[in-house]
C-alpha cells in the first residue's frame, strides 16, 4: 500500500507545474449545439481564460444559453470570420457538429489561431488529414477535448502500469457509453446531428469508440494497432434509424489487445476501464475509484482500493490546460491524450472500424 501511496504522490507533484501570471487567453466559443458546452460557460471565472465571443446561427439557442450563465448577447455572432475580426481570438473551442471541425480549422490555422475541438478530431481521416496538415504548417495547437482526460483515475491507472505494479500490459478492457442519446434526452439541438451519419460521422462507434482508442494509444504508447475488427449493431432501430448504437471494437498490438465496448445500450452510463498485467489487475471504476489485484495462486488475489485525489491545475480541466500550452507554461508529452498526434492514430483506428463493420473483415493497420 505504501508503494502505491508513493506512485500516486509522485504522479501529484510530478505534474504540479510552476504557474507565470500571463494575461487570460482570449477564447472564441465556436458552436452552441454540443452540450459539452455547459463545461465553458458554466466554469467559474479565473484568469487563464475570457470568452471574447460566441458564433452560433441558432439565435433562439444562443439566447437560451446566454440568458442561463450571464453573458450578454452582443458576444453572438452568425459566422466565425466576424467574430473573429471583432473580437481577436487568440484560440477557439468547437461546440458544434463534428462535421464543422474542418472548416473551423481551415479558417482558423493560416490566422494563427489554435484550436480545441470536442471528441473526436473529424468525422474521418480525409478530414483528420487535412486539419494536420494545415496545424502543421501555420504552427498551431489542435487539441482535442475527452471527459475522461481530466479523470484522476484514469491517470493513477496509467502510473500505476508504468512503474510496474501489475507486470507487463497484456489487455484493455474500455467501456463507456449510455443509454442513447434520446432515453437520456438530449436536447433537439444536439440529437439533429448526433444520430447524423454524416455529421457525427457514425453512431455509438464514433460517439464513444473514440474514448477507448484514445486512451489505448495513450496506453500503449503512441503505438498503432496491429489490426482492428469491430462489429456494429443497431437495436434502437427507433431511436437511432440512420446510424449503429451498439460496437465492439478489438485492437491487436504486439504483445497486448484491447477491446472497446462503445454503446448507446447500456442501462446505466459508465466511463470505466480494466488494465491487465501479467501480475494483476487494474479496475478504474469511475473517475476516482480505484482498485488493484494482484495475483495469488489460480484464481486468488489480493485487491487494494484506491480513492484518487483531484489531478492539480492545468491538468485538471481542458480550458485550462490549454491555455496553459498557449501560454507556453507546460508541454504536451508525446501523444498525450489531447495532442494531434495521438487524436490522428484515434481517427486511423476509428475509419478501420467503421470498415471492418461494413465489410465484417479484420483491418490490418500497424504491420
Amino acid at each position: 500500500m505504501k508503494h502505491i501511496i508513493s506512485i500516486l504522490l509522485f504522479t501529484i507533484l510530478t505534474y504540479a507545474p510552476a504557474y507565470s501570471q500571463l494575461a487570460p487567453v482570449r477564447l472564441g466559443v465556436v458552436g452552441l449545439t454540443h452540450t459539452h458546452v455547459h463545461g465553458i460557460l458554466g466554469r467559474p471565472k479565473d484568469d487563464n481564460i475570457t470568452i471574447v465571443g460566441i458564433v452560433e446561427t441558432d439565435k433562439d439557442l444562443a439566447l437560451r444559453y446566454t440568458h442561463q450563465y450571464g453573458y450578454s448577447m452582443e458576444l453572438v455572432f452568425s459566422t466565425l470570420e466576424e467574430m473573429i475580426a471583432k473580437t481577436k481570438p487568440t484560440a477557439v473551442a468547437a461546440f458544434g457538429t463534428i462535421y464543422e471541425h474542418l472548416a473551423i480549422v481551415e479558417t482558423c490555422a493560416p490566422l494563427g489561431i489554435n484550436v480545441m475541438v470536442e471528441k473526436p478530431l473529424a468525422v474521418s481521416i480525409h478530414h483528420a488529414n487535412k486539419m494536420e496538415a494545415l496545424a502543421k504548417k501555420f504552427n498551431i495547437l489542435l487539441l482535442t477535448n475527452y471527459e475522461t482526460t481530466w479523470y484522476p483515475s484514469v491517470h493513477a491507472a496509467y502510473e500505476l502500469l508504468k512503474n510496474d505494479s501489475i507486470g507487463q500490459l497484456s489487455q484493455l478492457i474500455i467501456r463507456d457509453g449510455h443509454r442513447g442519446p434520446k432515453k437520456i434526452g438530449v436536447n433537439k439541438e444536439f440529437l439533429e446531428w448526433l444520430t447524423d451519419p454524416i455529421k457525427n460521422g457514425g453512431g455509438a462507434i464514433t460517439d464513444f469508440g473514440c474514448y477507448g482508442a484514445n486512451i489505448s494509444t495513450w496506453m500503449m504508447n503512441g503505438k498503432i494497432p496491429n489490426s482492428v475488427t469491430a462489429v456494429t449493431q443497431q437495436l434502437q432501430k427507433e431511436n437511432n434509424p440512420n446510424v449503429d448504437d451498439e460496437s465492439t471494437i478489438i485492437l491487436t498490438y504486439d504483445n497486448a489487445k484491447a477491446t472497446i465496448q462503445a454503446s448507446w445500450n447500456w442501462p446505466i452510463g459508465r466511463k470505466d476501464m480494466e488494465v491487465y498485467g501479467t501480475t494483476g489487475a487494474i479496475y478504474a471504476d469511475n473517475r476516482k475509484n480505484l482498485r488493484m489485484r494482484i495475483a495469488e495462486g489460480y484464481d486468488g488475489y489480493k485487491e487494494t482500493t484506491i480513492k484518487t485525489l483531484e489531478r492539480p491545475a492545468p491538468y485538471n480541466d481542458p480550458f485550462t490546460f490549454f491555455a496553459a500550452v498557449i501560454r507556453k507554461e507546460i508541454t504536451l508529452a508525446p501523444f498525450d491524450l489531447s495532442s494531434l498526434e495521438n487524436n490522428m492514430i484515434v481517427m486511423q483506428i476509428l475509419e478501420a472500424a467503421k470498415l471492418s463493420a461494413q465489410k465484417g473483415k479484420t483491418i490490418k493497420l500497424g504491420k
